[in-house]
């Protein structure tokens, strides 16, 4: 049984409303150069991330990685900012808590929304990486990965929260197996030589995230 792990950085309370607009979807989209209905496919998006089903992995989720994004992108490392931005927008536009495709279904619809494109297979790859938070050879891999990441860096209020959510989407777990499986995945984060890949976010985040994942796993 896989138990997810994403990226997070603010509270719902603090969210700047433009993040997740159609406005900002439309003009990644344009600056893409994509054809058909951007406005259609946002709505689309938004309506995924509210399935009931969800309740970490919704538009909160989404809107903290883009406010996340936004400020990796000031360091003018990123190589291709908006093709990481649009693999966030569907990095978990699929998401079935008793699934095990989630990312290659989610990657397949961003293949349906952006055609058969380099840029599109470039976004679908992206997606992938967010299951197994292991980079391939891509420039940006360790960009999005770190992002999908940052929750566990993030204030303490926040990251028991972003905990609480994870246990409600699992909530069909009997205790002991969750707490038996969960405690396995975030110690499996503590044995990597490093959780962040990117030097931006290994010197603002690595001591505080892996203080904080032992003290998720001691609260299990």
């Amino acid at each position: 049984m896989a138990i997810a792990a994403g990226c997070t950085k603010l509270r719902l309370a603090e969210y700047a409303p433009m993040t997740t607009s159609k406005e900002r979807f439309e003009a990644l989209w344009r600056r893409l150069h994509l054809l058909g209905d951007a406005s259609a496919w946002h709505a689309r998006l938004l309506k995924c991330y509210a399935e009931p089903q969800r309740a970490y992995h919704t538009l909160q989720h989404l809107e903290e990685c883009l406010l996340m994004l936004d400020e990796a992108k000031a360091t003018g490392l990123i190589a291709q900012p908006d093709v990481i931005e649009m693999a966030l927008w569907f990095h978990d536009a699929v998401y079935d808590p008793q699934g095990s495709d989630n990312e290659a279904l989610s990657a397949q619809m961003a293949l349906e929304a952006l055609g058969d494109t380099e840029m599109a297979r470039e976004v679908a790859r992206l997606i992938l990486l967010t299951k197994s938070h292991q980079p391939g050879e891509g420039p940006d891999d360790a960009w999005i990965i770190d992002i999908d990441l940052a929750i566990f860096a993030q204030p303490m209020e926040r990251v028991r929260e972003y905990e609480r959510q994870i246990r409600a989407e699992y909530a069909w777990v009997p205790e002991a197996v969750y707490a038996e499986k969960r405690a396995e995945i975030l110690a499996a984060f503590l044995y990597r030589p490093q959780l962040y890949l990117t030097a931006w976010a290994f010197e603002r985040f690595e001591a505080r995230a892996r203080e904080h994942v032992r003290a998720l796993i001691d609260a299990i």
